[in-house]
C-alpha cells in the first residue's frame, strides 16, 4: 500500500508543477482536467502524510520504550503508543478505501428526473415533496439547483420536474437516489383516514460534455413551441420552449423553463445527451459483462428502493435493510445517513471485487 501511496504522491507532486505551466494554463480543457486530478489526488496526499507522521511517532514511541532507562519517560511512551496504534488501524483503512477504484462519473454533475407513478394527486404531492428533499439536501451540502423542466400536479406538486445539480461529487452521492421512491400516509383528500400507499420515480443522470457522447446534430429534430405554466410576461406569446428529438432511439428532451429560446436549447440539449450517455453505458456494461448486480443495486428505475411510511415516522432502504425513524428530518433534506450507508455498501462490494481479482 505504501508504494502506491508514494506513486499518488509522486503524481500530485508533478501534476501541481503541470498546473503553474504557461502553456496549460492557456487550454481550458487540459487545465480543466488537470485542476481536477489535482483535487482527487490532493484528498488522498494529505491523509498520506499524515498516516507517514502517525508511522515517524509509533517509531519514536518505540525507539523510547526500546531505549530510555527513565521509568517514567518509558511509561509516557507506552501510554503514547497505545493512543497511536488505534489511530494507525483507522487511518489504514481510511487510505484502503481512498484507493479503491473510483466511478469516473461520481464527479460529475447530475441531472435528476422526478416522476409521480401510481396514485393519482397523491403520487404528484410525493414527487415535490421529493423534490423539496433534494433540493434542501443539494442547499446543505452547498450545490447549485436549477430548474429545467417542470408539469405541475392537478392538487399540488409534480407529475414531472426536471432538475440540475451542480457542485462537488453531486453524482457520487446521489447515484444511488435512482429507484421507485414508495409513501405510505393519510393523503389530504382522505376523508376516512385510511393509509395510502403512493410511489414516484427518480432517475439521476451524470451530466456529460461533449466529449463524453459522440451526438450527430444532424439526427436531433428541433421542435420550438410555447411556453406554459410560471415564467414572465413571454409565457405563451413567443415560441421560446425548446423539444429535442433523437430520431435513431426516439429520446425527447425537453425545456421550457427559461424566456430564451437559446437558455432552453442548451438546458434541453443537456439532458439529451445525459440519457442517451446512459443508454450507451448500460450496453458498454452489458457487452463488457460489468453489469453490476450489487446489494445496492444497478440504478434501475424499477427498483422499489425506499419506503417513506408517515404513520411510523420511518424511512427504510430496502436494499442495505437500513432505518431510521426521524422521517421529518429526511424529508428537510436530512438524508446524509442513506447516502454514507450506501457509499459504504458500495465500498465493502469494491473492496471483496479488488480481493477476489488478485
Amino acid at each position: 500500500m505504501l508504494d502506491k501511496l508514494e506513486a499518488i504522491n509522486q503524481r500530485f507532486e508533478e501534476v501541481s508543477q503541470l498546473l503553474i505551466q504557461p502553456d496549460v494554463a492557456s487550454d481550458m480543457k487540459k487545465y480543466k482536467s488537470l485542476n481536477k486530478e489535482y483535487k482527487d489526488l490532493e484528498k488522498i496526499v494529505v491523509e498520506y502524510k499524515e498516516y507517514l507522521n502517525i508511522l515517524s511517532n509509533i517509531d519514536n514511541a518505540k525507539q523510547v520504550i526500546a531505549t530510555e532507562k527513565d521509568e517514567d519517560f518509558r511509561e509516557m511512551a507506552k501510554e503514547e503508543l497505545d493512543g497511536l496504534l488505534p489511530q494507525r488501524e483507522q487511518m489504514e483503512e481510511k487510505l484502503k478505501e481512498l484507493l479503491i477504484p473510483k466511478d469516473p462519473n461520481d464527479s460529475k454533475d447530475i441531472i435528476m428526473e422526478i416522476r409521480a407513478g401510481a396514485g393519482g394527486d397523491e403520487a404528484s404531492i410525493f414527487a415535490g415533496d421529493l423534490y423539496r428533499m433534494y433540493s434542501r439536501f443539494a442547499e446543505r451540502m452547498g450545490w447549485r439547483t436549477e430548474l429545467i423542466d417542470a408539469t405541475e400536479g392537478t392538487s399540488g406538486g409534480y407529475k414531472e420536474i426536471i432538475v440540475g445539480l451542480s457542485g462537488e461529487d453531486v453524482y457520487g452521492k446521489l447515484k444511488f437516489e435512482s429507484g421507485v421512491h414508495r409513501v405510505q400516509r393519510v393523503p389530504a383528500t382522505e376523508t376516512q383516514g385510511r393509509i395510502h400507499t403512493s410511489v414516484a420515480s427518480v432517475v439521476v443522470l451524470p451530466e456529460v460534455e461533449e466529449l463524453d457522447i459522440d451526438l450527430d446534430m444532424n439526427d436531433v429534430r428541433k421542435d420550438l413551441f410555447m411556453s406554459s405554466g410560471p415564467g414572465g410576461q413571454s409565457v405563451n406569446t413567443t415560441y421560446s420552449a425548446v423539444r429535442l428529438t433523437h430520431l435513431p432511439t426516439g429520446i425527447v428532451a425537453q425545456c421550457q423553463d427559461q424566456k430564451s429560446q437559446l437558455k432552453n436549447f442548451d438546458k434541453a440539449l443537456a439532458v439529451l445527451r445525459s440519457r442517451i450517455y446512459e443508454i450507451e453505458l448500460a450496453k458498454k456494461n452489458e457487452a463488457e459483462g460489468a453489469q453490476r448486480k450489487s446489494m445496492v443495486g444497478s440504478g434501475d428505475r424499477s427498483d422499489k428502493i425506499r419506503t417513506y411510511n408517515y404513520p411510523q415516522g420511518r424511512v427504510t432502504d430496502h436494499r442495505i435493510g437500513y432505518t431510521v425513524y426521524n422521517l421529518p428530518n429526511v424529508m428537510d433534506g436530512g438524508i446524509e445517513d442513506f447516502v454514507e450507508e450506501l457509499r459504504i455498501a458500495e465500498n465493502a462490494e469494491r473492496l471483496k471485487e479488488g480481493a477476489s481479482a488478485e
